[in-house]
């Protein structure tokens, strides 16, 4: 007597290394047999005429979820798959800010530094120290975790 076959399960949402803003992803697919149960992250899912569903939340960054599909008198299915959830962050003001309080404001936000040296010709003479002029992105955009910052840094603005 041939064994029944496995259970087979199909991830068709999200895909593999998918990039998401929200907090939490819906995972979607198909299982059989259609009476199969599935449990993704450790929790049941919902499974209806071969179809399941059910909302995973997410850690920032990468995340990998998994899921597994049983059946009676049948040998299970596991499969992983990748979503990294990108956190945006708000650009702080570094207008007038001395370089190494820009950098700590901008590291705080998992945000880098990239200066360029900016003033007039006498701006080597001026007694004070270096504060930012001009950046870009602009104050308050929302960027991704990670980019780099660009400022016009002088003694005079």
């Amino acid at each position: 007597m041939k064994p029944p076959p496995p259970v087979r399960i199909e991830v068709s949402s999200p895909s593999d290394t998918a990039l998401v803003s929200a907090g939490s992803v819906e995972v979607s697919g198909r299982v059989s047999p259609p009476g199969a149960r599935v449990r993704v992250m450790g929790r049941a899912a919902r499974v209806d005429g071969g179809t399941f569903s059910t909302v995973v939340p997410l850690r920032q960054g990468p995340n990998v979820i998994d899921v597994a599909a049983t059946a009676r008198n049948r040998s299970a299915a596991l499969t992983a798959f990748r979503v990294t959830r990108e956190q945006r962050v708000e650009v702080p003001d570094l207008a007038g800010a001395d370089v190494d309080d820009a950098e700590r404001m901008l590291a705080r936000r998992g945000l880098a530094l990239e200066t360029e040296r900016g003033g007039g010709l006498l701006d080597p003479l001026v007694p004070s120290g270096l504060a930012v002029c001009e950046q870009e992105p602009s104050p308050r955009s929302e960027v991704r975790r990670g980019t780099t910052v660009r400022a016009i840094v002088a003694r005079s603005c």
